[in-house]
């Protein structure tokens, strides 16, 4: 693959067909419209978008419908998809391009990405006092309509179902490498067979994996832009770093990113991502993936560079850490995965300090050290990890070692995901124990993990090389979803992450913790709930 894919086009000042003057005139009605974001409050437009809009609408077939029946547009995040897509909404529900009884829909995997269009479009509308009264606006159904021509706009998500029965003329396909499944893109494109002179607009950033809809439309629109398949009816807009581009260099960044000329994305903050991408796995995926539109073979990527994680491996005494507040967080489980409990410390220059303990069961420990391919006996027998007896993990002795390493250390709190542990944290609610809940998803992982990710890579996080801990960090997988929040996922099957969880419980309390329980007296921050029975 090329260092960087771009269409030329889109750059150079070749001819693009408009024998009726259609993408003229659209262009031109554009620009009289108003934006509320433009610091001239007029509509806008790069030159490679007026290139884009010009290809799409210029060339026409001899009964004057449009050549072009797809735009697929692989753009990097802060591109300006969303406005690009509203310009193209606009022309098609109130613009030059409108025909009487036109529907528009817009498309995305969750409502609040839906609304990005929608929200565009209505800021125009509200901001431009001469379309107020001829376009009007049911935020509560993400709907636009212009009575004179009896058009309309709506934006749908998959996760409010497949919508059936619509006979839209355009269909905009946004993020489409989010979309769950292909049930809402197969329900959408089969029902723009149903008019002539139909358009479907994809305008989403590149993926990670194959299996999804959005890697077959790219794979092939790559393959017209390329010279590979001759089809006039798909228009591609692919910008996009090869694999084997240095991701360091801002001539790429330039050469993917069209807007980086015009000031957008910001280049101060793309210098910002990429230094933090300089020492983390996941950060640098996610830039590639993000920023310089890079299609990823893999839906995860790893969590830290374990040379970076070894440099906290300097061993330390827990002893001296008795009069020190303590915070607990506890990853249970039932049979084959581990039990981690780990305990965090701050030391008193902003870093932290943990020592975890790992419960397995003792029966059969070693076909579950062939089957890992990891020295469970060999831990046990440097007390790394405590075998409980029976196939089963013991409860009882993990609730022994909890409260005895309570009675030694000032701990604050005790941190639980709720999975197979009701019990014990009733058993220590009872008799008095700071026990609180951790929810898990993104909403509260994502935050936690880039606290976790930022000590490791500041050199603040001392784990003393425990090497059972070094290798579930070693295991952790991270899935980043479009919106950028992040969670932890198991490399493979086989793979142990449970330390990983507790350490990031424990080092988010202690991040947000006291000597004393009172910031916790209101019992809710962020998705944590002191623990109710």
């Amino acid at each position: 693959m090329t260092t960087t894919i771009s269409p030329s086009w889109v750059h150079d000042d070749s001819p693009i067909e408009d024998p009726y003057g259609y993408a003229e005139e659209c262009i031109q009605w554009l620009r009289r419209l108003k934006h509320p974001k433009s610091k001239t409050r007029m509509f806008e437009l790069s030159r490679w978008q007026e290139r884009v809009l010009r290809r799409l609408l210029g060339p026409r077939n001899p009964d004057g419908s449009m050549v072009v029946q797809q735009l697929f547009m692989l753009l990097p995040r802060g591109a300006r998809k969303t406005s690009l897509a509203a310009a193209i909404t606009a022309i098609f529900l109130f613009g030059p391009e409108a025909k009487f009884g036109t529907l528009v829909q817009s498309a995305a995997s969750a409502r609040k990405q839906a609304r990005e269009c929608y929200e565009e479009l209505a800021s125009i509308i509200h901001f431009d006092r001469r379309l107020r009264g001829k376009l009007r606006l049911q935020d509560y159904k993400n709907r636009i309509t212009c009575p004179k021509l009896r058009t309309r706009y709506e934006a749908i998500s998959a996760d409010a179902g497949v919508a059936h029965g619509g006979t839209p003329r355009v269909v905009i396909a946004d993020e489409l490498h989010a979309w769950p499944n292909r049930d809402l893109w197969d329900v959408l494109n089969s029902s723009l067979i149903k008019t002539d002179d139909s358009l479907m607009v994809v305008a989403t950033t590149a993926g990670r994996g194959q299996e999804n809809i959005c890697f077959e439309k790219y794979e092939y629109a790559l393959k017209v832009q390329q010279g590979e398949i001759i089809d006039p009816t798909v228009l591609p807009v692919i910008f996009q770093a090869g694999k084997d581009a240095d991701w360091r260099d801002e001539a790429v960044w330039h050469a993917v990113n069209p807007g980086l000329a015009d000031g957008y994305p910001s280049l101060k903050k793309f210098r910002a991502e990429a230094a933090k991408a300089e020492h983390s796995p996941g950060a640098r995926d996610a830039f590639r993936q993000l920023n310089l539109n890079v299609w990823l073979d893999t839906s995860t990527s790893p969590f830290v560079d374990m040379e970076i994680y070894d440099r906290g491996k300097e061993p330390f005494d827990i002893e001296a850490l008795r009069d020190q507040p303590c915070w607990l967080g506890v990853d249970m489980s039932t049979t084959t995965d581990l039990t981690a409990v780990v305990a965090c410390w701050r030391d008193g220059s902003g870093g932290f300090k943990v020592y975890p303990m790992f419960f397995c069961p003792e029966e059969g420990i070693r076909l579950k050290a062939e089957r890992d391919g990891v020295p469970y006996p060999h831990w046990a027998e440097r007390g790394f990890i405590t075998p409980t007896p029976g196939v089963t993990i013991d409860q009882d002795v993990v609730e022994r070692y909890i409260r005895e390493f309570c009675e030694r250390f000032k701990v604050k709190e005790i941190a639980f995901d709720r999975a197979y542990a009701s019990l014990l944290m009733a058993s220590l609610t009872k008799s008095h124990h700071p026990v609180v809940t951790m929810q898990q998803g993104w909403v509260t992982q994502s935050p936690a993990l880039n606290r976790l990710e930022t000590a490791i890579l500041n050199g603040k996080l001392q784990h003393g090389g425990h090497p059972v801990l070094r290798w579930n960090f070693a295991n952790v997988q991270i899935h980043t979803d479009p919106a950028g929040n992040r969670t932890m996922h198991k490399g493979k099957s086989t793979d142990r992450i449970d330390g990983c969880f507790a350490t990031w419980m424990a080092l988010d309390r202690a991040s947000f913790g006291q000597d004393s329980r009172n910031i916790y007296a209101s019992g809710q921050r962020r998705g944590f709930a002191s623990v109710k029975f």
